[in-house]
């Protein structure tokens, strides 16, 4: 086959006409140049179908077996979140594949039935790993019948471990008024400068003697005092004893 994949659009290198490219690792098409620029110039002017799965990807240009493939998924793809349609139709039609494939290294048909059927275990596996991202929830350790319950009345935010996560990058209003803002930037920094602490402790080493701030910067620095330095920082702090104590309490 002479052409370019209609996903990254490098030269195609498989024999048939469509598979898992090689380059970038995606379900595409041979094409060539001008198959490619007629594609180009519907997609300008139908920007927004080209966002739906079933819609401007080429799949729907699909024969044989991934034709097959396509045609069973494309009606379990609508029941999965919208962002994560793409992803789930091409590792669906991927999944559908490999089954196959496995199906007839035993000699045993597998026919549309059957890839039913694995689309809906796909679309099973799809909401419980998404159900244990948000909400910590793993209903594996409950009874059948409990998980039954639980789907068909939607019981999970009920559930004693369940936790509902909330993404950093969500955007919230902001209480003044002004532009929204992502919860990340509401979180403390541990490595932030601290401006009240450091006005307060600059107020309080201004009314200290400068010997004094001197000699306490040799100690932070971890500076050797001469015996000087010794005697006069420990007639300091006796003094500052002495003042404490003529403080009388409340």
């Amino acid at each position: 086959m002479v052409g370019y994949c209609s996903k990254c659009h490098k030269v195609w290198t498989l024999e048939t006409r469509q598979g898992v490219c090689q380059w970038c690792g995606k379900l595409a098409t041979c094409q060539n140049q001008r198959t490619q620029a007629l594609r180009s110039i519907k997609s300008r002017s139908n920007g927004r179908k080209r966002q739906a799965p079933s819609n401007g990807n080429g799949y729907d240009q699909l024969d044989g077996e991934w034709a097959l493939y396509y045609k069973v998924a494309r009606y379990f793809v609508r029941k999965v979140k919208f962002a994560d349609r793409e992803d789930f139709l091409h590792d669906l039609m991927i999944e559908m594949a490999e089954v196959k494939a496995k199906y007839e290294a035993k000699d045993k048909p597998l026919t549309e039935a059957g890839l039913m059927r694995v689309a809906s275990y796909e679309l099973s596996e799809y909401w419980v790993k998404r159900r244990r991202l948000t909400t910590w929830l793993d209903c594996g350790n409950c009874s059948k019948e409990q998980r039954r319950k639980c789907r068909e009345e939607l019981l999970y935010s009920d559930c004693p471990k369940y936790h509902q996560l909330v993404s950093l990058n969500t955007t919230v209003d902001s209480a003044d008024g002004g532009e929204p803002s992502e919860l990340i930037e509401f979180l403390a920094d541990d490595n932030a400068i601290d401006i009240v602490a450091r006005l307060d402790a600059r107020r309080f080493l201004q009314g200290m003697p400068r010997r004094l701030v001197q000699i306490a910067y040799k100690v932070y620095s971890g500076i050797p005092l001469t015996d000087k330095e010794k005697h006069y920082f420990s007639y300091q702090r006796q003094k500052e004893l002495k003042k404490s104590q003529k403080v009388l309490p409340f």
